[in-house]
């Protein structure tokens, strides 16, 4: 009889099979977060083309940067756990008119945000964690830009 056998059973954070199905989860959560960063990239260069000022459109180039480094990130993160390459999808249209999209930008990056958040709370590895947590501040961040700027659209 070993003394913590009860514990073993009840606790799932020391059941192999929990391990394996939250690994899975998070892989999967983790491909999802990397199709989200690739359609963002897509759609805020065709934003930045539209925007009606240089110093919208520089902004959101710099959104769109911080972008493309949470999906490099969040790849490496997917190959580490996987041990391959994640694919590459658009999973949500950007609309074509500007003050649309950048309401529509504005609304995926507070998703966005609380997606992150349940990801990084979900991860055992303190890397993954933190990689998370700071993308769902930067994504905090982008929110308020294009509130910001869909504030100015209406006027």
């Amino acid at each position: 009889m070993y003394p913590n056998q009860y514990y073993y059973h009840y606790a799932p954070q020391y059941n192999d099979n929990y391990h394996m199905l939250n690994n899975a989860q998070l892989v999967n959560d983790i491909q999802k977060a990397i199709n989200g960063e690739y359609s963002a990239i897509v759609c805020y260069e065709k934003l930045a083309k539209m925007a009606p000022t240089e110093d919208e459109k520089n902004r959101i180039l710099e959104i769109q940067k911080d972008e493309k480094r949470h999906l490099e990130e969040f790849s490496k993160i997917y190959t580490t756990l996987t041990g391959s390459k994640p694919s590459y999808q658009i999973t949500e249209e950007c609309p074509d008119d500007y003050r649309a999209g950048i309401e529509f930008a504005f609304k995926d990056e507070q998703e966005t945000v609380d997606s992150y958040l349940d990801i990084a709370d979900k991860a055992n590895d303190p890397m993954i964690k933190e990689r998370f947590r700071r993308a769902a501040a930067d994504e905090q961040t982008h929110a308020v830009w294009f509130l910001f700027f869909f504030k100015k659209a209406l006027i």
